[in-house]
Parts: structure tokens; sequence; C-alpha cells
């Protein structure tokens, strides 16, 4: 089992920037990929960015890409999402997410991903 652990949302201006944390705790070495997922009311969970545990290997979705970043620091077990040139459609609850299957970083969908943080709201005011 791994325990996701989010922190580093907010109230934000359109234009802004936050970073976004996640710990992850327990069975890590298990973990080929760690992502990044969004959901704003009344819409779907939505995929933004993967980064390969290993490799540091990333992939974002196109409505991020060129404003957001993941990236990961192995020895504190810790992904990031730095998020600039915020937006007021970026509003969302965002989460965590590690997945032990192995497949092409733009293939993986959310049922992949087994392991989930709690959660961080992101609101951005226009």
């Amino acid at each position: 089992q791994v325990q996701l652990v989010e922190s580093g949302g907010g109230l934000v201006q359109a234009g802004g920037s936050l970073r976004l944390s996640c710990a992850a705790y327990g069975y890590t070495f298990s973990v080929y990929v760690m992502a990044w997922f969004r959901q704003a009311p009344g819409k779907e969970r939505e995929f933004v960015a993967a980064i390969d545990w290993s490799s540091g290997y990333t992939y974002h979705a196109d409505s991020v890409k060129g404003r957001f970043t993941i990236s990961r620091d192995n020895a504190k077990k810790t992904v990031y999402l730095q998020m600039n040139i915020l937006k007021p459609e970026d509003t969302a609850v965002y989460y965590c997410a590690a997945s032990t299957v192995r497949r092409v970083l733009r293939d993986y969908v959310a049922p992949d991903f087994r392991s989930w943080g709690q959660g961080t709201q992101v609101t951005v005011s226009s």
C-alpha cells in the first residue's frame, strides 16, 4: 500500500502561480509512475501530468502544457506540480496518484492508479 499526502493548494489570482506537493509513504518501491489529476465541480476527473518515478520522464496534458510542470525528488519521495499562468478554468480539486502499472506515459488513465491522495483545492479568481 502507498499513502499519498498532498499540500499546497489555495486561492490565487489569474496569472499567478502555485506549487503542489505530494509525499508518498509505504511500499513506494512498487510505484512506476506518479501523476496529478484534477476534478472541477460537475465535471469528470481529468488527467493533468505524469512522471516516471525512475527515469524522470514526464508527460503533460495539452491543456496545461507550457504552464504546469511535474517533477519529483526521489530522496524525499515527493512529487511536485508547479503551476504558472493560472487561469480560472484551472479551478478544481487536484489529486495525486500512484500507479504500479507499466505503460507509455501518455496512455495512463485513472483506473491505472490504485493509490490516491485526499485532494487539495485550487481556486483561481478572475
